[in-house]
């Protein structure tokens, strides 16, 4: 089975499917893509990622491609698969030397499956640990909520720590303002009431955090805040919901908030695979 198409072509089928060297997705970042979990061949929260992709090609000016396209090429790459990851690429295309954009781009789209990570049950129900990252977030309010390819910045903090005791890393932007884990968002629980950092700055603002979004709360939180809740939780598209049991020395209690959003969740997530397109 095909693990990658490349505007709908096998990667591996000719040597003039190979990404040009003149990509703008390759030379600078310019582009965005999604990480989507499957599960049975499908993949979760379908109609939500097309969204976001085409929200985020708008951000930055590129056309998005066709939705029917990418649910042709993820089912080409999905037949016959179980759990997997599936992530989609989208970026300006060739363009010559310089950042000046191509007045009219012919964007390429890249659709990869790859194996599911390592991750254990114990840590969606026993929780995870969380360390304070020294890389900062820069603030870019244009670019802020969009995921596009340029994430050096998350390369460094990850580059931070070896043990893999930590599961994830926290970062705060050049203002030392709480904003999100490496590669998810985080959830604050303070009596009973959940707050998610503003990502209006900066950021990533994922599929399942918008998904939570309506029962939460949008605001600028501190370290200390941070310190002093009852509960955290992250998530993203593939952990789902990760309690966090202990950040930086502080252990942290799965509360029964924490508890009832997971629960939540994983019965959006199996809802969302009837959604694909068959």
């Amino acid at each position: 089975m095909t693990d990658v198409l490349i505007n709908g072509l096998p990667g591996d089928a000719a040597s003039e499917m190979a990404i040009s060297p003149l990509d703008r997705g390759l030379a600078y970042g310019d582009g965005v893509f999604r990480t989507l979990a499957v599960s049975g061949g499908k993949p979760e929260f379908w109609p939500q990622h097309m969204a976001k992709l085409a929200a985020d090609c708008a951000a930055l000016g590129i056309p998005a491609p066709d939705a029917a396209l990418l649910a042709a090429d993820a089912q080409a790459l999905l037949r016959g698969s179980g759990q997997a990851v599936l992530k989609i690429i989208v970026t300006r295309g060739v363009g010559g030397r310089g950042y000046k954009p191509p007045d009219a781009p012919t964007p390429t789209r890249i659709v990869m499956r790859a194996p599911w990570p390592a991750y254990t049950p114990e840590m969606a129900t026993d929780g995870v640990a969380l360390r304070l990252c020294e890389t900062r977030l820069g603030l870019q309010p244009r670019l802020a909520g969009v995921k596009h390819l340029n994430r050096l910045e998350q390369v460094l903090a990850r580059g931070e720590w070896t043990d893999p005791a930590i599961a994830e890393g926290l970062m705060l932007d050049s203002d030392g303002r709480v904003i999100e884990g490496v590669m998810s968002n985080l959830f604050v629980v303070k009596d009973g009431e959940v707050t998610t950092p503003d990502l209006t700055r900066c950021g990533v603002a994922g599929i399942t955090r918008g998904l939570l979004l309506e029962s939460a709360r949008i605001a600028d939180l501190t370290l200390s805040e941070l310190r002093g809740a009852d509960e955290l939780f992250l998530t993203n598209s593939l952990i789902g919901l990760w309690p966090v049991r202990q950040f930086d020395g502080t252990a942290f209690e799965i509360g029964p908030v924490t508890r009832r959003w997971a629960a939540a969740l994983a019965k959006l997530r199996e809802k969302s695979r009837d959604e694909f397109p068959a």
